[in-house]
């Protein structure tokens, strides 16, 4: 069968206080969010443009999500790495792997207020 999408779509970040997220990711990225309740849990989504490239998602609060270090790594496209990556930190994250050149473009990974590890990507 032939895929008409690539195949990520949504992308659902888990988190313990979802006011507290909302305050960090909005802090960092600058994101403003809309809210819902799905089967009793609680939303935060993420930005989302149907002219633009890529995916969008939400921050999820429930029985079911988990902050972790280990698992998914979600990347978050950045115009200034370092300056995000310093939000990050100013806004209680801290710097899991420093700004690195990987042959592609810039990469950095932060942990967020909840517990996960959060990855960065600016372009070359």
């Amino acid at each position: 069968m032939t895929q008409t999408t690539n195949p990520i779509v949504y992308v659902e970040i888990p988190v313990c206080d979802i006011d507290r997220a909302m305050t960090f990711y909005g802090a960092v990225f600058g994101f403003e969010f809309g809210t819902t309740i799905i089967d009793g849990n609680e939303m935060a989504l993420l930005p989302f443009n149907e002219k633009r490239a890529g995916i969008s998602g939400d921050l999820a609060k429930g029985e079911i999500n988990k902050p972790t270090h280990d698992g998914v790594l979600v990347y978050f496209a950045t115009h200034d790495i370092a300056a995000t990556l310093h939000r990050a930190t100013t806004c209680g994250g801290r710097v899991l792997y420093p700004v690195t050149d990987n042959g592609m473009g810039l990469v950095a990974e932060f942990e967020d207020t909840e517990g996960n590890r959060i990855a960065l990507y600016q372009q070359k």
